[in-house]
């Protein structure tokens, strides 16, 4: 495996682009190659790939140079991998539910509309970070950074909002049974 010169990775770390590209071309093949099979996608792969370098490109600064930077850049692509695959958990995990509480409506339209109004009946600050993380798939952390609090928060938040939720549906649920 290509190690490369510290002197590459410090320049890199300096701002100097061609530096950073002499570092993506020699990786980027092994990364994606490696995520293609912990992720099992393809075009997964390529995109988590690409979020790799960008994580790698922001966190430059962090490499101590105490291990190869090649296993550096595979434990930042083994992180955005692991984020990607509880992205997609997320959202299957939503649309399950989604599938499951809302009730069988006539039109997309209607969806849209049952969708809106139940994000709507959510505090603002629980609806900002059930969407971030939700909808949007970013991961606690992220949305933390996003908004300027706490990824704690953020957990706290986005649980309130899914309660809510819970709650919102089940009264939906026995108002359209009603009536």
């Amino acid at each position: 495996m290509y190690e490369p010169d510290p002197d590459l990775i410090r320049a890199a770390r300096s701002g100097d682009s061609a530096a950073f590209e002499v570092l993506v071309r020699n990786y980027q093949a092994h990364i994606w190659r490696f995520l293609r099979h912990f992720l099992g996608d393809p075009q997964l792969a390529e995109d988590v790939t690409q979020e790799t370098f960008v994580r790698v490109f922001r966190r430059l600064d962090s490499f101590r140079f105490r291990s190869k930077f090649s296993t550096w850049v595979f434990q930042v692509a083994r992180n955005a991998g692991i984020d990607a695959l509880r992205a997609r958990r997320r959202r299957e995990r939503i649309q399950l539910e989604a599938r499951r509480n809302v009730p069988v409506l006539t039109a997309d339209s209607s969806v849209r509309v049952e969708i809106e109004a139940a994000l709507e009946s959510l505090k603002p600050k629980h609806r900002e970070a059930f969407v971030l993380v939700e909808a949007l798939g970013l991961s606690y952390r992220e949305a933390g950074k996003a908004i300027g609090i706490p990824e704690g928060t953020v957990k706290s938040r986005v649980f309130h909002a899914r309660e809510q939720l819970v709650t919102w549906m089940s009264v939906r649920e026995d108002d359209v049974g009603n009536v």
